[in-house]
């Protein structure tokens, strides 16, 4: 058993200097589909924008949202609109859902002013 020890270091060690000589590979830059609305006041409420309140709310869409979607797991166990097949899922501020009809959709927001994350849209 002894000697196998030994084999298993120098194995790891090797796979982890071959690893090493890879070639780094950069994060692909993808298209997004987004709206965004600039407002004051609260979620659901929202009115114009005024010198001392603007708050930041982005919507994402199509395959940015579902790509977004996969990486957040796993699903919450509350939903919003109760229709079937609806799915939730949130990380912080972020939160991402998918409904049949409409597909998938993520939500963040911004304090403009305050400079601080926020939700981006209320079930």
């Amino acid at each position: 058993m002894k000697p196998l020890l030994p084999i298993l270091f120098l194995s790891t060690l090797l796979d982890t200097v071959h690893a090493a000589d890879q070639p780094m590979q950069p994060a692909r830059t993808k298209p997004l589909k987004a709206e965004y609305t600039i407002y004051s006041g609260e979620l659901g409420n929202e009115q114009a924008p005024s010198k001392s309140d603007r708050k930041l709310a982005i919507e994402i869409n199509g395959p940015a949202a579902k790509d977004i979607f996969d990486s957040l797991y796993p699903d919450a166990k509350i939903t919003c609109s109760g229709e079937q097949g609806e799915r939730l899922r949130s990380k912080g501020n972020l939160w991402c859902s998918f409904l049949p009809a409409t597909g998938y959709r993520c939500f963040l927001g911004y304090d403009l002013r305050a400079g601080k994350d926020i939700p981006g849209a209320s079930c």
